[in-house]
């Protein structure tokens, strides 16, 4: 027996565990992998569409209580510049928020990837409801932490953006970054089931998908075991512990050298960098002695730093640096042979940029989907 019990959601289950339920149903093999693409490569919203499936199956799956069981896009809010916020409805009611950023996320072209109709994109995804690292910029941490997604939700958020904006997988260019509400290492094993279900049940490349975290240093360890694994972000944000401590209290439990050590266990591939994010914060961590600690502790790594110029929030006591700060800064880390980028900010103005999501019911521009 499969030990799945009778009926629930079937997006979310692997392969292995949906081809045990069909021969639990005394159903022949081939009837799996009808069950899977339909899930995963056709992205199903109800049973009854899985045509390839005769009725009487998808009359017994609905009968024994099996729903596809995706997440509802409830919500959105659009920018000036083309980012859309999404609310998205979890079975129990419960809420997080995703965020769909055309035109991609920098990254460079591969070859073939262009062709008619063709979409570049990157999808910001959830981890978890609320967050309980409560580093003192963001706004999810505000929310404080309520549960875990399972890895069918992680997964089932993508699968809701990619039907409403109707991406192909293996035509279009999407990125995935696991950079939404919550940390995902401390929701280790759900997250990275819901990878491998986008990796070898969609067909999404690990290569694509990039999981930033706040630095939790036996996860990381763990991960660097990990045979499909995507690329690994650290959120830095501090060039010294005393400074980090004061932003990020994980701090007290991980510091930098702790982490750093564990970054460097995670076997890099060809071309592969990690990357370490930092938000600039105006006269916290933004100035020339800064950029110089940076220097002296990325030397000799495979990394490359991504600047995030502080997205204000209601009730977040910090200010955005200069643009002189910020420009010096990120020049300082150039010169110093350290490969640096700007991020340019997506969505601040519906509250969709990072460190911004908060679950936002109130702000104007938000649109019901489907009213």
């Amino acid at each position: 027996m499969t030990g799945l019990g009778n009926g629930g959601a079937l997006f979310g289950l692997s392969g292995a565990e949906l081809r045990a339920l069909v021969e639990d149903m005394g159903e022949r093999p081939f009837r799996a992998k009808q069950l899977i693409d339909g899930l995963y490569k056709q992205r199903v919203g109800a049973v009854e569409e899985i045509t390839t499936l005769p009725i009487a199956v998808r009359e017994r799956l609905a009968a024994e209580g099996w729903v596809v069981g995706l997440p509802e896009l409830a919500q959105t809010a659009k920018s000036v510049d083309g980012t859309e916020r999404y609310l998205v409805r979890l079975a129990d009611g419960e809420t997080v928020e995703t965020v769909w950023m055309p035109g991609g996320d920098g990254a460079e072209l591969q070859e073939g990837d262009e062709g008619p109709g063709y979409k570049r994109a990157t999808i910001c995804v959830s981890s978890q409801v609320g967050c309980a690292v409560n580093c003192q910029f963001c706004l999810t941490a505000k929310l404080g932490m309520r549960r875990n997604l399972t890895a069918g939700e992680i997964a089932g958020q993508v699968t809701a953006v990619l039907n409403r904006q109707g991406i192909v997988i293996g035509k279009d260019r999407i990125n995935l970054v696991f950079m939404g509400m919550g940390e995902p290492f401390l929701n280790y094993d759900s997250f990275m089931d819901a990878v491998r279900l986008l990796v070898n049940e969609m067909g999404i490349p690990a290569s694509r998908m990039t999981v930033s975290t706040s630095g939790i240093e036996p996860a990381i360890r763990r991960f660097a075991l990990e045979p499909i694994r995507p690329n690994l972000a650290l959120s830095l944000n501090a060039s010294n512990d005393v400074v980090r401590e004061s932003i990020m209290p994980i701090t007290r439990k991980w510091d930098i050298e702790a982490l750093l050590d564990a970054v460097k266990s995670v076997p890099l591939r060809r071309q592969e960098y990690v990357t370490f994010e930092y938000v600039l914060l105006g006269g916290v961590n933004d100035q020339p002695e800064h950029a110089r600690e940076v220097l002296a502790l990325l030397k000799g790594m495979q990394a490359k730093v991504n600047l995030i110029v502080w997205n204000p929030g209601p009730g977040v006591a910090y200010e955005q640096p200069s643009q002189e700060a910020a420009d010096a800064f990120h020049k300082m880390l150039v010169v110093g042979g350290v490969p640096a980028f700007t991020r340019r900010p997506r969505g601040r103005d519906i509250y969709a940029a990072c460190g911004q999501l908060k679950r936002t019911v109130e702000e104007p521009g938000l649109v019901t989907i489907g009213a």
